[in-house]
């Protein structure tokens, strides 16, 4: 599904310090095309969750994406599953992101199955849900709240409901560690970020986006009452997971 013209990210074209990264208005402008420089296989993430739904959901499953931002994994997701009769949730505690979204759902004319709440997705309370999606989210929750929060959602899938997640991760290797950020960084020259960009954006994350390795993932989302959890995704330091509640 094409999406509406984005405007191009050069928030980091500039010599000044850069503050801590937040969703601001300045970033909702530039979002979709801030994720499609600077996520490794972004879309084909959606397209393999699309897969997973496709096998696990029901008619009338509600499916929930929390941290939202513009609606693109649930536009995209309505173009991949168009005869599966789900129901969309967004939840997204940026009103300018959810402004956006919800133009694009009504651009596509998927207002009827998409529905955009703004709310913290920390409080959340949506039982019998079917999935819930946390794409590239949990990374920005302080992670003396990530157990508690997972909970949350455990609790509120229906049995048999997924949870998919999807990472920046770290490897516990230090030397491993340092050589998937420098290819990781060359993907991002080749799709015309500058080493100014680099460096400010990294900056500008490094008390913000915190994230743990594959393992500590797994044993996360083990502790909060899943047992049967997979990777079904890896680029060097990002992964995506999929995780069920039991029957």
């Amino acid at each position: 599904m094409p999406e509406p013209a984005s405007r191009k990210d050069t928030l980091f074209q500039t010599e000044s310090v850069p503050e801590d990264f937040v969703f601001s208005e300045r970033v909702v402008e530039v979002f979709d095309d801030m994720l499609d420089r600077s996520i490794p296989f972004y879309r084909e993430v959606i397209r393999s969750t699309a897969r997973l739904l496709q096998a696990s959901m029901g008619p009338q499953d509600h499916v929930v994406d929390l941290g939202c931002a513009t609606g693109t994994t649930l536009l995209e997701l309505t173009r991949l599953l168009p005869d599966q009769e789900l129901q969309f949730v967004g939840v997204d505690n940026s009103s300018a992101m959810l402004e956006k979204a919800r133009l694009k759902s009504e651009l596509y004319s998927k207002q009827d199955i998409i529905t955009f709440i703004e709310e913290d997705i920390t409080r959340l309370h949506r039982p019998e849900t079917g999935a819930f999606l946390l794409n590239y989210t949990l990374q920005f929750i302080r992670p003396l709240l990530r157990e508690d929060f997972l909970r949350r959602l455990y609790a509120d899938l229906r049995p048999g409901g997924l949870l998919i997640l999807a990472e920046k991760t770290i490897s516990p290797d230090a030397r491993l560690n340092r050589e998937f950020i420098e290819i990781y960084h060359q993907f991002k020259r080749e799709r015309g970020y500058s080493e100014l960009e680099i460096a400010k954006k990294r900056e500008a994350l490094e008390n913000v986006l915190i994230p743990f390795s594959i393992d500590e993932n797994k044993a996360l989302l083990q502790r909060v009452g899943f047992t049967s959890i997979a990777t079904f995704f890896q680029w060097f330091n990002f992964a995506a997971f999929v995780a069920v509640k039991a029957s």
